[in-house]
């Protein structure tokens, strides 16, 4: 019986799958735009349980498995049994009796861990407070249309040590580039020391010289809404604006996984400005997202 794969960090691809995985992103983005026909997953099914609100997951993931003859069911914490305490290895067993493969965006990453330890098909991590890795496949993707291999580039992350940048440090340590982090004093990494790939900067300003990328997100994250007020006060000197992309090359992209704060996190001169790839990265979701599907059904 073949073993299944699950993709719950970005960690859980190595680097050979990951580059066939981005290899395949490509041509299958190149089908799109051409309107050829490509249905890889013709009669599969996605099952995509959300337990928080998305705009790009579920749009990606949707349309993803439409555009590969599948068909996709979204189900709400709220309206199904996981909301009203059912045990959630139990509910793994019965959906994954009934498809193909299920995104599952939710708080804990615990949850996602024990719901795939019990699933009979692949689960994909659509968010977790934890780990955001779809997300930093389609910016790597992104950096790799513009740029070629991203294998010894730099990248900066600028703010909270969140899930995106939990998923960065990952990405970094698997497909060997080099990532600068800055963030406010007490909402620094946890799980880093200075070495290898992976460096912290006190300052922002430092971070970004010689970066490739510089990418950022909101200062609180879905679930900490509370602490935004103070959240405020102590990330004020990073945000990425024109005055920090000065400190970089006029080569260095700028990336935000959005829903962005304009006049926060990042200024609208940036996110709108040469530099920013976000609205490509956003779209790439969509492709990069297909090639995770077909990966993870018909090639692992």
């Amino acid at each position: 019986m073949k073993e299944i794969k699950h993709f719950l960090r970005f960690s859980d691809l190595a680097r050979e799958e990951l580059e066939s995985l981005f290899e395949l992103t490509g041509k299958i983005k190149k089908k799109f735009k051409t309107f050829e026909r490509r249905q890889t997953l013709q009669d599969r099914t996605l099952v995509m349980v959300f337990e928080k609100s998305s705009t790009r997951t579920r749009l990606s993931f949707e349309l993803g498995m439409s555009q590969l003859g599948g068909s996709s069911v979204y189900l709400n914490t709220n309206d199904s049994q996981l909301g009203r305490g059912e045990p959630v290895a139990d509910s793994a067993r019965v959906i994954s009796r009934m498809c193909d493969l299920i995104m599952i965006r939710t708080f804990e990453q615990e949850m996602i861990e024990t719901f795939a330890h019990n699933s009979t098909v692949p689960v994909i991590n659509g968010l977790t407070d934890q780990h955001h890795p779809c997300q930093v496949l389609a910016d790597i993707f992104t950096f790799i249309e513009k740029n070629g291999s991203i294998q010894g580039a730099t990248v900066t992350w600028i703010g909270d040590s969140n899930n995106m940048c939990n998923s960065w440090i990952d990405a970094a340590n698997v497909l060997d580039f080099n990532l600068n982090i800055s963030s406010p004093p007490g909402y620094e990494p946890k799980n880093i020391n200075d070495s290898g790939n992976v460096k912290f900067f006190s300052t922002p300003e430092v971070a970004v010289r010689n970066a490739d990328i510089v990418t950022t997100d909101v200062w609180a994250s879905m679930g900490f809404e509370e602490e935004i007020k103070a959240r405020k006060l102590a990330f004020q000197k990073w945000q990425v604006n024109k005055a920090l992309m000065s400190q970089a090359s006029k080569n260095t992209i700028f990336m935000h996984c959005l829903p962005a704060h304009r006049g926060e996190e990042v200024t609208s001169e940036v996110i709108d400005g040469d530099q920013s790839l976000v609205w490509d990265e956003a779209e790439n979701r969509l492709h990069v997202q297909k090639a995770l599907m077909e990966t993870l059904l018909l090639e692992l």
